[in-house]
């Protein structure tokens, strides 16, 4: 396995060490299949551990929708409701909020 995120790890620096410790089954096992790609068991785990940990970021980060919801979410975005009375008396409360603490904070300001 020459993948782009293996070759990217190799052309840095290398600063940082990880250590682990793995019974000598677990080892031997690492160790065959690096032989099998053709590359070092540090390279292999490197490798391997990018891949998944690249899997897993995406997974986490990466917004995934059925096609129904997709409809949906965009239809909000680009048609979005109304507010109703409910939204509007709460914009007027966080408006006057906003108001009164930029008040109170001039006032400080010129009290010093």
């Amino acid at each position: 396995m020459r993948s782009g995120a293996m070759m990217k790890v190799q052309r840095h620096k290398k600063e940082e060490r990880l250590e682990i410790r793995i019974p000598k089954a677990l080892k031997r096992v690492l160790e065959y299949a690096a032989s099998l790609r053709g590359t070092s068991l540090s390279g292999f785990v490197l490798a391997s551990a990018l891949k998944e940990a690249t899997q897993t970021i995406q997974d986490f980060e990466m917004l995934t929708l059925c096609n129904e919801a997709r409809e949906v979410f965009v239809n909000a975005l680009l048609k979005p409701r109304a507010p109703n009375e409910t939204l509007r008396k709460a914009a007027d409360r966080y408006k006057n909020h906003l108001c009164e603490s930029n008040s109170n904070a001039r006032s400080r300001l010129q009290d010093t």
